[in-house]
């Protein structure tokens, strides 16, 4: 009876885990099946087409041209490897300040041939319409569209996934800025984290380490919306007046609340590891003549540094998931930071964000899959890193 019981335990275990497997391997496999659609996707804005005049040679325009024309920062066909000529815009939206009612029909039935006209009249015009008024018998030319490529999205310098006519895709801000407000927060949770992991495992009195402890075990249940709440009182003031920002809200107060939230984990898992040394080793350390420092720094720590690479890991890790913390301190802007004071927005925060409002199966969906395969690749490059120095410094 016992050895069946066995058996059936170790069948439910067996099986707990195969489907814990397939259920995360199905995860990853959706994540990235949604995420590489995007590049399935044209660069225009679906259902509609750009339309130039028919003696224009410019065939193709990419995303990143495309905004800049309908933002008139360029003003001229030929910084888009076009003729000297001055750059007329039209947007749908335009219909009635060229056309009256008569013209265009009660509703809008000669739209087509009113859209044909204008363009045929004007040599430099460049017109965003919807795709069913450009016709075969149109007389203007239909800009190609091509893909979105993974220059324009990997490399892309703005993140604008609402643009019209051509929405920007760009990551680079993105992941700039999850790793600018990770590694600052690591730089300032990591020295204070192992001065208190050290003062537990080896100053401490049992009756201290037992209070602060269960303490400290403490912070990590504290919901991070909290801390983000913290530091958008108490953070995001205290930087404007130090530093003397127009805002508060930027990466350095992201990266303070993120070294916080961290420091707990970073503290528990270092001590454990500190407390693991074994005692002989540190009596022979002082029997040698070392002092308690010298110990601390020459036996202790070495002997724990697998343990101490893991806590650092775990630290990074909960700073580069964090969402609603840094979504409500580091001012939520798109752009690449040039500074640790400037606002920024990162790869979780953008996903939080954003989700809820892009359509389900659109290029702006896909984007936001496609940043979980990224966030997932930055992690799972630095879990690979962790381990391989911690295998190292074992041999």
């Amino acid at each position: 009876m016992k050895k069946f019981l066995e058996k059936i335990v170790t069948g439910v275990i067996t099986c707990s885990g195969f489907l814990t497997s397939v259920i995360i391997l199905l995860i990853v496999l959706f994540l990235f099946s949604e995420g590489f659609g995007l590049f399935s996707q044209k660069t225009i804005e679906d259902g509609y087409a750009l339309v130039v005049n028919k003696e224009n040679p410019v065939n193709e325009l990419d995303a990143k041209q495309i905004k800049e024309i309908f933002d008139e920062d360029v003003t001229n066909w030929k910084q888009v490897g076009g003729r000297d000529e001055a750059v007329m815009l039209f947007r749908f939206d335009d219909m009635q300040k060229f056309f009256n009612e008569e013209q265009l029909g009660k509703n809008y039935e000669n739209a087509g041939r009113c859209i044909d006209s204008l363009v045929d009249k004007n040599s430099g015009i460049i017109a965003f319409v919807p795709e069913n008024f450009v016709g075969n018998d149109f007389t203007g030319k239909r800009l190609d569209d091509h893909h979105i490529s993974g220059t324009e999205v990997f490399f892309g310098s703005e993140w604008f996934p609402t643009a019209t006519p051509a929405p920007q895709f760009g990551f680079l801000p993105l992941v700039l800025g999850t790793v600018w407000v990770t590694v600052f927060a690591i730089l300032f949770a990591l020295p204070f984290g192992l001065a208190v992991s050290i003062y537990m495992s080896e100053v401490a009195s049992e009756k201290m380490r037992k209070v602060l402890k269960p303490v400290i075990e403490l912070l990590n249940g504290i919901p991070s919306v909290v801390y983000g709440f913290f530091g958008l009182i108490v953070i995001v003031p205290l930087l404007q007046d130090v530093f003397g920002l127009p805002v508060g809200e930027s990466g350095l107060a992201g990266a303070i609340v993120l070294a916080i939230m961290a420091l707990p984990t970073i503290i528990t898992v270092s001590q454990d590891a500190m407390m693991n040394c074994p005692r002989s080793q540190r009596e022979a350390s002082l029997a040698l003549g070392a002092s308690k420092w010298q110990t601390i720094y020459k036996v202790v720590m070495p002997y724990s540094i697998s343990g101490i690479t893991s806590a650092v890991v775990l630290g990074i890790g909960r700073a580069f998931g964090e969402t609603m913390a840094v979504l409500m301190v580091t001012g939520n802007a798109a752009v690449i930071p040039l500074s640790i004071t400037d606002p920024l927005r990162t790869i979780p925060a953008t996903i939080a964000a954003e989700l809820g409002e892009a359509p389900a199966g659109g290029p702006h969906y896909q984007s936001l899959f496609l940043l979980g395969v990224v966030l997932f690749f930055i992690t799972l490059i630095i879990n690979s890193s962790v381990e391989y120095i911690s295998s190292k410094n074992k041999k």
